[in-house]
Parts: C-alpha cells; sequence; structure tokens
C-alpha cells in the first residue's frame, strides 16, 4: 500500500482514481493502469456532462506522465464511450488528461512553462517527445487559460496595433498590444482589415466603446476599422514613424540634389551631398567631428537641403517635448513646410496634413507605438530561440504563452517564502 500511495503521489492522482496494477516493461517504461472508482459518473470527454454508457471503445488507451528520475511513467486505462445528448458518442473524460490528449495535466503544464524559457528542440529532448508534439501542447495549455480564465479583454482602455514580419514572402501577424497591463493582448494572421476586423469581434461591441485611445502606425487598414468600430477611441500616430516619412523625404531631396550636381559636373558638390547622407539624418548631438564639419559646409552653402535638415530638426523636438502646447508649434511647422518650395517637404506636409487630427492626439496624450515595437523585438526573439514554426498556429500559441498576461507555472509547486 505504501507503494501504491507513492506512485499515486508522482503522477498526482486523485482518490477518485483507483491503482490496480503497477508494471516495469523492457524498455525501462513504468505502466501503471488504473480504472476509475466505482459509483462514479461517466462524463463527457468533451462537454464534461453526465452522460450514460455507449460501448468500450478501442480498447486500453496510455497517456505519458512526468519521468521519475530516468524512468518514463505511463498511466493506462480503458476508454470507454458515453452517449452524450450535445456532443454524440465521445470517449469519457478522464481526471488526469484533457480530451484527445496523450500526455497528462502536469506533463502539459510542465513542457508549456519549459518552453518560456527554452528551445523547443531543448524541450523536446529533455522531456523525450516530438519537436511537433511541443506545439501541440501549448497550443492545448493556452487555449484552457483563455477559455477558463478570459480576463484578458476587461477594462480594455489604451491599446497598440502593429504588424510584425514572421517569414519571407510577406508573411506577417497583426500584434495588439495592451498600455494599461504592458501585455500582448490578441495575435492574429495577415495585417489586413478582416484580420482586425475579428479582434474587435471578439472585443464585442460594448467592450469596444470602452476604448479611449489606440496608437498606431498611420496604416490605413488600421485607422479605417478602428473608426468603424471604436466610435470614442482616439487614434494616436506614433511618433518614430512621423520621424522615419521625415527623413525619408530628406534623404529624398539629397538625391535629387546629388543627381543634378553630377549632371552639371559639379563633382565638389555632387561629392557633399554624398557624404552628407548621414549627417542630415542623424541626431545632431551624435554627429563625429567629421560630419559636424560637413554639416557646416553645408550651411555655408545655404542650399535647399539645409532647410530641409532644418525643419527636419524642429519637427523631431516638437515630437519629443510633445504636450498641449506643443499643437501649435506643429501646426506652424505644417505651415512652414507647405511654404518651403521644396517639393519632397511640400509632399510631406501634405501627408502628414491629412493625419494632423491623430498627430494631434499624440502630441496631446503622449501615447506612442514604442511599446509595440519592443514587442515586436521579443516576438523575433521567440522564433529564433524556437528555431523556426512549422505552422502559425504554433507560433501565435506560443506568443500567448510568453508574452500574454497567462503564465503557466509548474505543477504543485509553492510559492516562495
Amino acid at each position: 500500500m505504501q507503494a501504491v500511495r507513492v506512485i499515486r503521489a508522482v503522477l498526482g492522482l486523485d482518490r477518485a482514481t483507483v491503482i490496480e496494477e503497477v508494471d516495469l516493461e523492457s524498455d525501462g517504461t513504468v505502466v501503471v493502469r488504473v480504472r476509475p472508482r466505482k459509483g462514479m459518473p461517466l462524463r463527457c470527454g468533451r462537454c464534461r456532462r453526465e452522460a450514460p454508457g455507449y460501448d468500450q471503445g478501442s480498447g486500453p488507451r496510455r497517456w505519458r506522465g512526468l519521468d521519475w528520475g530516468a524512468l518514463q511513467m505511463v498511466i493506462e486505462a480503458c476508454a470507454p464511450r458515453v452517449d452524450c445528448l450535445f456532443c454524440g458518442p465521445t470517449v469519457i473524460a478522464v481526471p488526469w488528461a484533457r480530451h484527445n490528449a496523450r500526455h497528462t495535466y502536469e506533463f502539459d503544464q510542465t513542457v508549456a512553462w519549459l518552453a518560456r524559457f527554452a528551445s523547443r528542440s531543448m524541450v523536446r529532448e529533455l522531456m523525450r517527445i516530438a519537436w511537433e508534439t511541443v506545439g501541440s501542447i501549448i497550443s492545448r495549455v493556452m487555449a484552457d487559460a483563455i477559455v477558463n480564465n478570459d480576463s484578458r479583454f476587461d477594462n480594455v482602455r489604451r491599446i497598440g496595433i502593429d504588424d510584425v514580419s514572421y517569414r519571407k514572402g510577406h508573411k506577417y501577424l497583426v500584434v495588439i498590444y495592451n498600455h494599461d497591463t504592458g501585455t500582448l493582448l490578441w495575435v492574429g494572421q495577415d495585417r489586413k482589415k478582416t484580420t482586425l476586423g475579428q479582434f474587435f469581434a471578439i472585443l464585442g461591441e460594448e467592450r469596444c466603446k470602452k476604448i479611449t485611445l489606440v496608437s498606431a502606425d498611420g496604416a490605413d487598414w488600421i485607422s479605417d476599422m478602428v473608426w468603424l468600430n471604436c466610435p470614442k477611441a482616439k487614434l494616436c500616430l506614433d511618433p518614430y514613424h512621423l520621424v522615419t516619412w521625415v527623413n525619408k523625404a530628406v534623404d529624398q531631396l539629397r538625391g535629387r540634389l546629388r543627381r543634378a550636381a553630377q549632371r552639371d559636373k559639379s563633382q565638389n558638390l555632387a561629392g557633399l551631398y554624398s557624404d552628407s547622407r548621414w549627417v542630415v539624418l542623424k541626431d545632431p548631438s551624435r554627429l563625429s567631428e567629421e560630419q559636424k564639419q560637413t554639416l557646416a559646409e553645408l550651411t555655408k552653402l545655404n542650399t535647399p537641403l539645409l532647410k530641409a535638415y532644418l525643419l527636419k530638426e524642429k519637427l523631431r523636438q516638437i515630437l519629443a517635448q510633445g504636450g498641449v502646447e506643443r499643437i501649435p508649434l506643429f501646426n506652424l511647422w505644417l505651415a512652414w513646410a507647405l511654404r518651403s518650395r521644396i517639393p519632397e517637404m511640400v509632399d510631406l506636409a501634405r501627408r502628414m496634413r491629412r493625419y494632423s487630427t491623430d498627430i494631434a492626439n499624440t502630441l496631446r496624450y503622449g501615447l506612442t507605438n514604442g511599446p509595440v515595437e519592443g514587442l515586436n523585438s521579443r516576438v523575433r526573439q521567440i522564433i529564433t530561440t524556437a528555431r523556426g514554426f512549422r505552422s502559425v498556429d504554433a507560433l501565435m500559441a506560443m506568443l500567448r504563452l510568453g508574452l500574454g498576461p497567462h503564465r503557466p507555472s509548474l505543477p504543485r509547486r509553492l510559492a516562495r517564502t
């Protein structure tokens, strides 16, 4: 009896399960044959409702448990079927494992915990399971966590939306970040309106109305869906992308002026424009002595590139400082850029004028997509650590595991005091 109690404790079996026999096979696997205690009600494996018996099924089944030292532990039990009113003929529910799983709850929990900190290859070797099985276990654990404790959408007020590439060939994921909790709120496949529509459909009309601020990068597919689903939300355009836009305009101007100087056979001026590429794009405080000299030469020439550079720096200062008092300064900047007579800067100002309300929201509320960009870096790190994913569903389950609010713990571990 003492040995039975030890085996029961090792596998985490409750008193409703009777251990009939323990056998050691030639390959070192410990097989524990069990049955439910007499009088226990039969339940459907899918919906867990009580149901009458149907047949004896296809014979005994085995479930892998946590190893006992170097020995593999396996639970073996008969798997009769019940005639469920809602699910039809279904294998009975067992207290130690999920439906259609071949591993115990504790085995799945341990694998999911390990997958947060180690590569899937390492988890495969340590737990002695197939590489694909790691992804299947993660998907099961996270699906149960979401169903049993789906509080992640409660009190959602400020979100960030962005896309991240996960594979060559323009394969993207849409990630939605909760600014208030600092966790991944939702992830979906493909950067398009229908994907974002799935998130808002899950969120529901009432919770969508409670969203007040949304940070994004200015993509039309994001702004259109936010406007359609979140009537009270104010869109904040990320300052990083605004600076990227102005840097691109300045670089296009520099390239045009360099090509014009080459056509005029003004080699010195063409060389100066060539050398000034990073001078006009970098933060002035980070310029080297040589780059400062190049900037001084541009200042003496007073070319359109210098005016564009000053416009770029003024916008960067407005966005960096933020605040409601910066909104009139941004409007003055728009007027300055529109009157600059520099085609690249005029086009940029017209583009920004279309987003002037979103930019004003950014200055007023100080909400940026910086945390979301940091989340994207962690997404790429997870992909690298896992050595790739064969299916996008396994990748999304891994992201929910590592970046979402639900964090699995090791089974039967007491908190440290």
